[in-house]
């Protein structure tokens, strides 16, 4: 290991707690081989979970796949989920060992791998660096980033993702404009996003015969909440009484092939100081959820979407 002699490290001691639960998660396994991956790799993810903490980084421990005991008996994972980043891989090594092993289960959907060195007593580690991503199975050790290159990156990504939303939540759809047959470019039409689901009513995304018009958007909630993804519909219409007014209803829709919404999705419509005025919240069979209200010309809205810790904000202006 004197290869990383000139890396920038770190050490420390791992926690009575954490020690406890590796060695009784480990204690849970049918072979030795496993038992001893087991409770590596919980060391690895509690100590670079420590260390990300203090570094001031959000990490949501729990809701990693390597604490699930189903995972943890079939696959070989150690990953550790930062807020709004992604999963980052905690690869646990031996002192004499030279490369990381990385299983080739765990070689995509990843943020980056950190090198985590455990004492044998199970008392201490180390963190060694890092890579950003790999196809091989066995990276030397040698070939490590430096751990301070690892607190760069994942500061960048953290800019890169808040730039990302403060864009996002600044850019407006204007509703009025679709009366004219012009779309933004993410709000398509219904039959292209929605039209595999069996038993799902809409009309066309085109402007009907009694002057109301549709658009469908897919919003996908990344990683962090399994992937999972509503379709968003919009209808407008204009008030019979009040050429100015719109009649505006909002459907959400399970993605993907999924029959229902995911539970506990919560939808909202907020006004233009982001007070909720409107919401909704899904069970376990919830099909469809639907919102109905009337705006005026020159109001603003939005739509919020809440799956978890995970949100989408879609603004509109009439």
């Amino acid at each position: 290991m004197s290869d990383t002699a000139t890396f920038s490290t770190f050490c420390g001691p791992i926690s009575t707690i954490a020690r406890m639960r590796a060695e009784k998660w480990s204690k849970q396994q049918v072979t030795p081989e496993k038992s001893q991956q087991v409770l590596l790799n919980t060391l690895s993810v509690s100590f670079v979970d420590f260390y990300l903490k203090c570094m001031g980084f959000k990490t949501h421990i729990e809701a990693s796949e390597s604490w699930d005991p189903v995972q943890q008996t079939l696959t070989d994972i150690a990953d550790l989920l930062l807020e709004n980043l992604g999963k980052l891989e905690c690869r646990p090594v031996q002192k004499d060992e030279n490369f990381v092993y990385i299983p080739p289960e765990v070689q995509s959907n990843r943020i980056g791998y950190v090198a985590v060195a455990i004492n044998k007593s199970l008392q201490s580690a180390e963190l060694l660096g890092f890579f950003k991503e790999t196809s091989i199975d066995n990276l030397p050790i040698n070939q490590l980033q430096p751990l301070e290159k690892l607190l760069e990156y994942l500061e960048s990504l953290e800019s890169t993702r808040l730039k990302n939303t403060i864009s996002s939540e600044k850019r407006q759809v204007n509703l009025t404009k679709w009366f004219e047959n012009i779309f933004e470019v993410d709000w398509q039409t219904i039959e292209s996003i929605l039209l595999a689901k069996p038993g799902w009513q809409f009309r066309s995304g085109e402007e009907d015969l009694s002057g109301s018009v549709e658009r469908a958007k897919l919003i996908d909630f990344g990683i962090k909440a399994n992937r999972e993804s509503v379709g968003i519909v919009v209808n407008i219409s204009r008030d019979k009484n009040n050429f100015d007014d719109l009649n505006i209803i909002v459907s959400l829709y399970p993605g993907h092939e999924n029959e229902y919404l995911p539970p506990l999705l919560h939808v909202m419509i907020l006004d233009d100081e982001g007070t909720a005025v409107m919401e909704a919240k899904t069970k376990n069979d919830n099909r469809k959820i639907e919102l109905e209200f009337s705006a005026s010309r020159g109001d603003l809205f939005s739509i919020k979407i809440v799956l978890g810790d995970v949100s989408a904000i879609e603004n509109f202006a009439i």
